[in-house]
This record gives structure tokens, C-alpha cells and sequence, in this order.
């Protein structure tokens, strides 16, 4: 007869990292018990160092699961053939950057451990930072190197991207105020959409602008360097 143990313990697993969301999300990382997400678990308090090495590995694995389910659902590259225009390429981005943002609403617990990891860091920030977020940048970092063009600087590329971030990041960090400021807007579906083509449509003017800019420069130092010349 096969043994249980293995199922059992996947199991296991499964309901600590789900109790562990809910009560890192009502109560925060610091206040959280292990004790606490045991009982609601139905596990004995020993099982988080047996799989987490602890509350921060438990932390640290509730947020890479909410992460990787939330990029399954909402994969950065839209399903788009990597042969894309980068305009295109950008659109993806910026729509599935707010589907994940904004489609499972603030009062889900792994949204909400994210938003408190942001404003009173762990150790598993830099878990999160290391294995989803800097990926992602660089896939953005990637898409606006190419519109803006080899003119552009790094320092420039960098500023472009974190500006289109955060235009994003804003319609979930001042939800409660625009709820306040707007109160007949709500993140449908199809007001995500919309939204995602605004912000497509503002960064693309945004980048074009900065590009025409780079150009601008790059041909005034070459005329200068020119006249110099003996």
C-alpha cells in the first residue's frame, strides 16, 4: 500500500500558505502569530519550520505564490508573438500590469500584503524583488529602449519606465481617494481596458516626445564636435 505522507503534507503546505495570507493581511507581518495561521490551518505549529524555515520563509512563499498565480492569470507579454512592435508590446504590458493591479480588487489578502510590504519592507521584499519584479523590469526596460531609440540614455530609459509604472501603480495606491474624488468610477473590466489604452496612448506620446528630444541632442553635439574639428 502506497503511503498518504506525501499528499498529506503537499496539503499541508497548501492550507498554511493560504491561512498565512489571510492573517498576514488582516494583522501584517509583525503582529502575525505562527500560532495563529496554525490554528486556522488545522496544523501543528512545528509544520512552518518544517516547510517555511520559519514565519519570514512562510512570508516570503505567501507572496511568491500570490505573485506567480496572478502572472498566470495575467502574463506580461499579453500572449503577444515575441516578432510584436514594441508599441504593441507596451500596450500588453501596461493592460496585464493593471489587470494584476486592479482586477482582484484591494480587499484581496495577497494584494493587501503586497501594498504593506511596500510601505514597511520585510526580508521578502527582496526575495520578491529579486525573482518577479526585476524580470519584469526588464522586460519594460527592454520595450522602451526601442521606441525611444538608441539616442536615449540609460538614465532617460530608466525615467521613462518608472514614470509608465507609475501612472499604473497610482489607480491602486489612491484607489480609496479616487473612489472619494470619482465615485461612479470602478475597475470593471472593461474600465481597465479603457484605462490601459489611456495610459498606452499618454506614455507612447511621452516616450515619442523624449525620443525626438534625444535625436535632437545627439545631432546638435555631433554639428558641434563637427565645427570643432580643424
Amino acid at each position: 500500500m502506497k503511503s498518504h505522507a506525501p499528499v498529506q503534507a503537499s496539503e499541508t503546505r497548501q492550507r498554511l500558505i493560504d491561512a498565512a495570507a489571510n492573517v498576514f493581511a488582516e494583522e501584517g507581518f509583525r503582529r502575525a502569530t505562527v500560532r495563529e495561521i496554525c490554528s486556522r490551518a488545522g496544523a501543528n505549529v512545528a509544520a512552518v519550520n518544517y516547510h517555511f524555515r520559519g514565519k519570514q520563509g512562510l512570508h516570503a512563499e505567501v507572496l511568491r505564490h500570490g505573485l506567480l498565480q496572478s502572472l498566470q492569470r495575467h502574463p506580461p507579454d499579453g500572449g503577444l508573438s515575441p516578432a510584436s512592435t514594441p508599441e504593441e508590446q507596451l500596450r500588453a504590458f501596461i493592460h496585464s500590469f493593471l489587470m494584476r493591479l486592479l482586477d482582484s480588487g484591494r480587499h484581496s489578502p495577497h494584494a493587501r500584503i503586497m501594498v504593506r510590504e511596500m510601505i514597511e519592507p520585510t526580508g521578502s521584499l527582496d526575495v520578491v524583488v529579486r525573482d518577479h519584479i526585476r524580470p519584469l523590469s526588464q522586460r519594460l526596460l527592454g520595450i522602451v529602449r526601442r521606441i525611444l531609440g538608441p539616442a536615449a540614455s540609460q538614465e532617460a530609459t530608466e525615467a521613462a519606465a518608472m514614470s509608465i509604472v507609475g501612472q499604473c501603480c497610482f489607480y491602486r495606491h489612491a484607489e480609496q481617494v479616487i473612489e472619494k474624488l470619482f465615485p461612479r468610477r470602478r475597475h470593471s473590466r472593461q474600465a481597465i481596458n479603457r484605462l490601459a489604452e489611456h495610459i498606452t496612448r499618454f506614455s507612447l506620446a511621452g516616450l515619442r516626445a523624449c525620443a525626438l528630444a534625444a535625436s535632437g541632442r545627439k545631432a546638435r553635439r555631433s554639428r558641434h564636435s563637427a565645427e570643432e574639428r580643424p
